[in-house]
Parts: C-alpha cells; structure tokens; sequence
C-alpha cells in the first residue's frame, strides 16, 4: 500500500497556500503529501550584465534545505562555505523551468527571483518547488500590475513538475522518499498543462527500462501534471 492509501498514478494530497508571505511581491507554501516548500517571488527592476540594453527580463532561483527538513540534522550549507551540487543542479532546474513559464520579452527588464525553502522534505522536493514557483511568479505579476509598475500582465503557460517511478515493476507517480529510495527508475518531468514538456531528467538506478516503460512513465507524469495545472489554477483563483 502506497502512502495516504493512492493507486499507483495518484498524487499525493496536493495543498497550495498562497500569500504566506507579508513582504514577498508573491509567496506559497506548497505541499506534496508530508513535503512542504515555502516558496517566495521577489522582483527587481535591473537584469544581469548578458541582458542590459536588450528590453528582456530574467527568472532565476535559489533552493536550500531547513537543517531539520529530514530525520536527521543537516549543516547549513551557508555554514560549510559552499553549496552542494545537488543544490546547485535543483536551482537551475527551477529556474530553467519558470524562465519557460514566462515571456521574458513581454516582461521588461526586470528580474523575478525564486527562493525554495524546503520545510519539511519526503520526496519530490524540486517537483514540488517548480509547482509551487508557478503560483509564486503569477502573485508577484499581479502585484506588480496593481503598483502600476507592469501595465500589462507578461504571457505565461501554465506548467507544473512531478516525480515517477518504477518501484517494485510497478510505475508509480509523485514518489515520497521511501518509494524514491528503492526505485528502479526515476525520472523527473516538468510539463504544461497541454501536455509540452520543459525537461524530462530519467535515470536507470537498479535496472535498465525499454521505451514501453519510458512511455507509460511520461503518460503517467504528464496526466498528473494536468491535475497540478488545475490545482494552481484553483489556488490563484
């Protein structure tokens, strides 16, 4: 039996908690079953030195894990001087994947940046960070149409993250760290809600999978997806 009792293509109970944040241009806690990421969009109007002159706007991210966000303590990553190359690998993929969500063109030149702060994490964290971000960067837009400071709302696409898996020869969908764990296959997908894909990141851990397995995966990922886009939409109602 899978965790809060799902089939093997379920989500988990999906909770997005817009506003969180008192001072954030756009803030959301997401929830992806016991994983929890408070997400917060800050907006400057300046872009980096490799867009200065060209009318274009940029959207970055940083991602990091509370020290208790898993069973044991974990070292600040300020503490040891660095951050860890999965952090680093995770951030750019948030970033990559909003940076697809918005028409930097029709932006302006401003920046809009994502910060993921894992609360609480079991499984699927940059998944549900990326879901998260697209409800964050939509709340900051809004505010800064009604500050007057963007006359009209930059073109977005709807799009939203999700784990799945191969776990004992089954393909399950939005793995919590147990399932994660012991998966066979993993993959990642970042997705509209029309079904176009953003990034697929697949890996073989225990065995090789054959392209009948590759495609039930992403048929499996993508319906989810479509289930997350209507959850983000609910929640920016």
């Amino acid at each position: 039996m899978r965790s809060f009792q799902r089939g093997a293509l379920d989500l988990r109970p999906v909770i997005l908690t817009p506003g969180v944040s008192r001072y954030a241009e756009g803030s959301v806690q997401v929830e992806f079953g016991n994983t929890k990421v408070l997400i917060t969009c800050s907006t400057e109007e300046r872009v980096p030195p490799h867009l200065m002159g060209k009318g274009t706007g940029w959207v970055t991210a940083e991602y990091g894990m509370l020290p208790r966000a898993t069973h044991t303590r974990n070292q600040r990553e300020a503490a040891k001087g660095k951050q860890t190359g999965r952090t680093m690998e995770i951030q750019r993929l948030i970033g990559r994947s909003l940076r697809a969500a918005v028409d930097l063109s029709t932006l302006g030149p401003r920046t809009l940046t994502l910060d993921c702060d894992v609360l609480q994490a079991d499984g699927g964290t940059r998944t549900a960070s990326i879901t998260g971000a697209y409800v964050a960067v939509v709340l900051a837009l809004r505010s800064l149409q009604k500050q007057g400071t963007l006359t009209k709302q930059p073109k977005l696409t709807p799009m939203a993250a999700v784990s799945v898996g191969v776990v004992n020869g089954e393909v399950r969908v939005d793995l919590d760290y147990e399932e994660d764990s012991k998966a066979d296959v993993d993959l990642n997908i970042v997705a509209t809600g029309d079904g176009r894909m953003v990034e697929v990141q697949g890996t073989a851990e225990h065995q090789l999978f054959d392209r009948k397995t590759l495609d039930a995966m992403l048929d499996g990922g993508l319906a989810a997806i479509h289930q997350l886009v209507a959850a983000q939409a609910k929640a920016l109602e």
